[in-house]
């Protein structure tokens, strides 16, 4: 194969990611090897040196896939270091696209988790080669005896061919690189073939626009060359190229076959470097893109409102340039009787929603109240036309439903088999049927169970962790929609319903999140001058009811003495106007009530 005078050889390239559960040290693991490969000197050198966000760094875990270009042994190592939560697994799905190998870590003190086995299958479906390796070995807990056998009858292979690290002390990292090296197979194209790069990741700067990861599959990318998006035609030019090595460097030479690196054109809109779209030369470019990826399917939505109404145009804007760093981010503008404009926006997962809320209020210094998530229904009126729900305002409340339907998952729980009886109680309590169950050695079960995603995206994850003294682990999947009893449940306040606060729940947790709901804005609603009834209807019945009593003013306070009836008098005056007050009273809701009662855990009301 012809390479260009100076390029790197293919045949000395190695491209290959890191996939694990969380928390099973991957950072740590990618550290050493930045460390051992002398691209991060150990002045320079931290913990979680890839993960540049605060908020990663505070949390401990991986938010944002990272590519790297290590030097090792003659050779040149592209590595990835994904997220481990299943809210991320479309950052890794498309990292393992940019790869031909992919390391499988596991903790030997915690063995083989849900996420493992979901990233797993992921990296043999995207026909990567897999090693196995277990990491923190070092540790007392460590079983890696137990384990090595658990790993080997999952992939097929012998035991002794999974390797044992330690991400923390370094020891068996500088094994594993070698192993990378010998059985990874290098990066195929066609060199003189006309060029096509994978954009598997993209990120914006503000003062140099967007910065587009990519990995060369054919031909060559270079300095000043014009360049064609395939998806969109639009044609830009580069005015920088290189690798990222941990810290962006220059390479006048360009990117040849099987490399990866970023490109910048100097373009400020984020739209136009989509994620999974093929780059290639504007003169003479490829007519076949690359296969790209599927775009997720947002699984939970939920809406964003600024605090401030003039902070709408801001939020607008901030969700645009995130949107460009997590491609997986869907919104759209919606209006709240009682919040205002904002967006509606969908979500991989709970964490994936926490997580976006939190960038946007630390990067873009906005003040958000975010409504209680939901999931997306499909409602089929007698009639025979269906609707598509995501939000409760959008639930049809005066023409005949015939038929809700709602989504469902496959989900896996892997978990000591002293808790199976704990496990299936919290699932049948949430509605789940049972699938399958397998034994992963003596004392590890795999729980196969369908569940509504509906009762999932609230508090199931904590109760799991809770109930199981934090060893279960939970993968999901969608699977389908299934038919359910759902009804939408109305918060009204003087007689008004507030749309913010209402929700679709299943009829048997109708009343539970009614009366719930009710409690909770009693206490946070400040006093009126007039009775105000808190009520939680389904339709026109209701289900439950509070009342804020009035703030009662001392009408008596200058009567000294004198005949009972001037007393009376007075009573009856203030009676008649509370009267007249209650029928022209709007009640005065705080902004701080709303932030309370939608972010005190709406899962609170779910139980």
């Amino acid at each position: 194969m012809r390479t260009q005078p100076g390029q790197t050889d293919p045949a000395l390239i190695r491209n290959f990611c890191i996939i694990a559960h969380i928390d099973h040290g991957k950072s740590t693991l990618a550290d050493r090897m930045l460390q051992i490969t002398g691209v991060v000197d150990d002045r320079s050198m931290r913990a979680q040196y890839l993960d540049r966000m605060d908020i990663e760094r505070e949390r401990g875990i991986t938010i944002k896939s990272q590519a790297v270009r290590l030097p090792w042994d003659g050779h040149v190592l592209n590595m990835i270091d994904t997220p481990g939560h299943v809210d991320f697994t479309y950052e890794v799905s498309r990292s393992l696209q940019a790869c031909e190998g992919a390391i499988l870590l596991v903790d030997a003190a915690q063995g083989i988790e849900a996420q493992t086995l979901a990233n797993l299958y992921l990296a043999m479906n995207a026909d990567l080669h897999i090693i196995p390796v277990l990491n923190k070995i070092d540790l007392p807990a460590a079983q890696p005896e137990k384990f090595a056998e658990e790993l080997a009858g999952l992939i097929g292979c012998d035991p002794s061919e999974v390797l044992r690290v330690s991400g923390k002390t370094g020891e068996g990292v500088r094994e594993l690189l070698d192993h990378v090296v010998q059985t990874v197979p290098a990066p195929v194209g066609e060199a003189d073939a006309a060029a096509r790069a994978l954009i598997f990741d993209s990120v914006y700067d503000t003062y140099r626009g967007v910065v587009t990861y990519v990995r060369v599959f054919d031909g060559h990318l270079g300095k000043r060359e014009r360049i064609r998006m395939m998806s969109t035609d639009a044609t830009h030019e580069t005015l920088e190229i290189g690798v990222i090595s941990p810290e962006p460097k220059v390479s006048e030479l360009g990117l040849g076959v099987g490399e990866v690196g970023y490109l910048i054109t100097g373009v400020k809109d984020v739209r136009q470097s989509r994620v999974g779209d093929t780059v290639t030369a504007a003169v003479k470019g490829a007519t076949e893109m690359l296969a790209g990826y599927d775009h997720p399917k947002p699984m939970v939505f939920s809406g964003l409102y600024p605090i401030d109404g003039d902070e709408y145009p801001e939020l607008r804007e901030a969700l645009d340039k995130l949107q460009l760093n997590d491609a997986a981010l869907v919104y759209e503008p919606e209006t709240s009787a009682a919040l205002g404009f904002g967006f509606r926006v969908g979500f991989l997962g709970l964490l994936h929603m926490e997580i976006v809320r939190e960038r946007l209020e630390r990067e873009f210094g906005l003040s958000l109240i975010s409504t209680a998530p939901n999931v997306v229904y499909r409602v089929v009126m007698e009639d025979g036309s269906e609707l598509t729900v995501t939000n409760p305002s959008e639930f049809p409340t005066g023409g005949k439903v015939a038929q809700v339907f709602e989504p469902v998952t496959k989900s896996t729980i892997l978990a000591p088999s002293e808790f199976i009886g704990a496990i299936m109680e919290i699932c049948q309590g949430r509605r789940g049927q049972l699938r399958g169950m397998d034994y992963l050695s003596e004392d590890r079960v795999e729980i196969r169970y369908t569940l509504p995603l509906g009762e999932i995206i609230f508090d199931f994850f904590d109760q799991l962790k809770s109930r199981t003294r934090g060893y279960a682990s939970l993968d999901y999947e969608p699977d389908g929609e299934q038919e359910a009893d759902l009804v939408k449940v109305d918060i009204l306040l003087q007689g008004e319903a507030v749309d913010a606060f209402s929700a679709i729940v299943h009829k048997d947790k109708a009343y539970a999140y009614g009366v719930d709901m009710a409690k909770k804005l009693r206490e946070l609603i400040p006093r009126q001058q007039f009775e105000v009834p808190i009520q939680a209807a389904i339709g026109a019945r209701v289900i439950a009811r509070e009342n804020i009593r009035a703030i009662r003013k001392d009408v008596l306070a200058k009567c000294y003495g004198g005949d009972i009836t001037r007393k009376r008098k007075l009573l009856e005056k203030q009676k008649e106007g509370k009267k007249r007050m209650k029928m022209v009273g709007r009640v005065e809701v705080p902004q701080e009530a709303f932030v309370a009662a939608l972010s005190t855990d709406a899962s609170a009301a779910k139980k």
